[in-house]
């Protein structure tokens, strides 16, 4: 197969780590991670339960910051900007998806989708417009006005991916997406991912399913907080420009 056309880089981490606690006590979650993230690419993150993978989301998605280390995201050097700054930049230019939905019961399909661009300031005709475009782009508008209850767990995985690109935001941040579902529907939820991304979005994707990861450009494996590469060294960090795939 060839490579997909890439675009620039929206996601950078160099020397990150993330260190808690102190002393003989202090855990190093992550040591030292270098990666970068292009628009047009999603890139898999695979290893052990403890290897780091949900750390570095979490760094790189800008809800927590580093021991060291730098994250620029869209430009935007993330150990510059206060609390209120990361949370801006985030709202703008993240959203993530999780294993368990994390959508609102009371709420409609087309309501969560765009509830995050209401809490960003967008008027509420724009956002519902935002977010029907959304869930058209998924493959579910005619559920837009369904609760989470009646639909489909493959269904709420879709209204959580509209949700985490409704508007501008161009990096999606997927934790184990289809640790829920089963695999027929793991492999739809994919697709629409794979969809998105290809559209021009830029996405990390956490899985243990190597079925899964096949679906990205490349893959970059953890082990006790350290990339490594296929023998389980420290990889160089030109290798995480091209990985595996």
């Amino acid at each position: 197969m060839s490579p997909r056309a890439v675009g620039p880089v929206l996601l950078s981490a160099r020397g990150v780590t993330r260190v808690h606690g102190e002393g003989p006590s202090a855990v190093r979650a992550l040591d030292g991670v270098d990666l970068d993230v292009r628009l047009g690419e999603l890139v898999a993150v695979m290893g052990a339960s403890g290897s780091g993978k949900s750390t570095l989301l979490n760094i790189v998605g800008g809800l927590d910051v580093p021991t060291s280390g730098t994250i620029t995201l869209a430009g935007e050097e993330l150990s510059g900007l206060d609390a209120r700054a990361r949370a801006r930049l985030r709202r703008r230019s993240v959203g993530y998806v999780f294993q368990d939905f994390n959508l609102i019961p009371a709420l409609t399909a087309a309501e969560n989708v765009s509830l995050p661009r209401e809490l960003d300031g967008v008027g509420g005709r724009a956002a519902r417009g935002e977010a029907r475009a959304a869930l058209r782009e998924v493959g579910i508008e005619d559920l837009a006005d369904r609760f989470p209850d009646e639909m489909s767990g493959g269904q709420r995985q879709r209204v959580a991916i509209a949700r985490a690109l409704v508007g501008p935001r161009r990096l999606v941040l997927a934790d184990e997406p289809t640790g829920a579902l089963d695999s027929t529907t793991g492999e739809d939820v994919m697709r629409v991912l794979r969809a998105r991304i290809d559209a021009g979005a830029a996405g990390l994707l956490v899985t243990h399913e190597p079925r899964f990861a096949a679906w990205a450009d490349r893959t970059v494996f953890l082990r006790d907080g350290v990339v490594v590469d296929g023998t389980g060294r420290r990889a160089e960090p030109e290798s995480l420009l091209t990985g595996t795939r």
